[in-house]
């Protein structure tokens, strides 16, 4: 354990937070750039005094509990919280769940594709990112939707009759529903300890016969997903083409959807960039 440049890196790290990024309030006698220290343990639920130990380079190994609620308290990248247990001599062993966490340079790169919609899937299929015209196409708006309602995997299994974008293709619908079910057995495999990923499995077996036939088929090779033909609530059948693109240590998925120049699919688009979600029910969602 590297106490000194432990308490540097947590000393650094705490002074780049301000208080209206946690929802504090900032005061008017801050004499130090970022959070208090006790702000810090306040969030991180350890008390002020272990935490200004930390700082000063007088406290015992925290444990990996400790670290992780301090790595939380700090809004640490996953990089940075890596870098923490390595200071604390504390190896951080696998990660408990998928990274929901989308680095800025994503973020910024679905900005810069407004003739595209994009979104970005987590592994356990949550969408965790998009951009306008993704949202659009798949009939969402995901800001104004709690979490367990952007996760496709439930839409596709648990709301196969709800309102919003439908495959109009079968064999694409099934194509969908397959890689859907082995691309999360992968995930459960990588994140055994995950509550939340184990609950989604364990409820999509019990609430889908169609998911549970999948889960026990065991398939571990996703069919190929170039095209895909939507029909759409408010532009009608539109195709377009599916690129999926891996974040390889984010353990993310970028899903690019475009139309061939001068297609139908190109016009609707376009329509959907300007009317984006509107006109469109909240409560819809994605079944792509």
């Amino acid at each position: 354990m590297d106490r000194r440049q432990l308490a540097d890196f947590l000393r650094g790290r705490r002074e780049r937070i301000t208080p209206a990024d946690v929802g504090f309030p900032a005061g008017r006698r801050r004499r130090t750039p970022g959070l208090r220290r006790e702000e810090v343990a306040q969030l991180a639920y350890i008390s002020t005094e272990y935490y200004t130990r930390l700082e000063q380079a007088r406290a015992p190994r925290p444990s990996r509990e400790v670290l992780a609620q301090v790595a939380r308290a700090l809004r640490l990248s996953d990089a940075e919280r890596d870098h923490l247990h390595h200071l604390a001599g504390t190896p951080q062993g696998p990660p408990p769940g998928p990274s929901r966490e989308v680095r800025q340079s994503i973020v910024d790169l679905l900005d810069r594709l407004p003739q595209a919609a994009v979104i970005v899937l987590s592994a356990a299929y949550e969408v965790i990112a998009w951009n306008g015209l993704g949202a659009a196409l798949m009939a969402a708006d995901f800001s104004a939707l709690p979490r367990r309602d952007r996760n496709l995997a439930r839409r596709t299994f648990l709301r196969p009759d709800g309102a919003g974008v439908r495959l109009r293709d079968p064999a694409g619908a099934a194509a969908f529903a397959r890689t859907v079910a082995l691309h999360l057995r992968a995930a459960a495999a990588r994140y055994p300890d995950d509550p939340e990923l184990t609950g989604l499995v364990r409820e999509l077996r019990s609430g889908s016969r169609a998911f549970a036939e999948l889960w026990a088929a065991h398939e571990v090779t996703p069919p190929p997903a170039l095209r895909k033909t939507f029909d759409h609530p408010v532009v009608g059948v539109i195709t377009v083409n599916c690129d999926v693109l891996d974040i390889a240590d984010q353990d993310q998925r970028v899903v690019i959807y475009t139309a061939a120049p001068g297609s139908p699919a190109e016009e609707a688009l376009r329509l959907l960039s300007v009317i984006g979600t509107q006109r469109l029910d909240n409560e819809s969602g994605a079944r792509i």
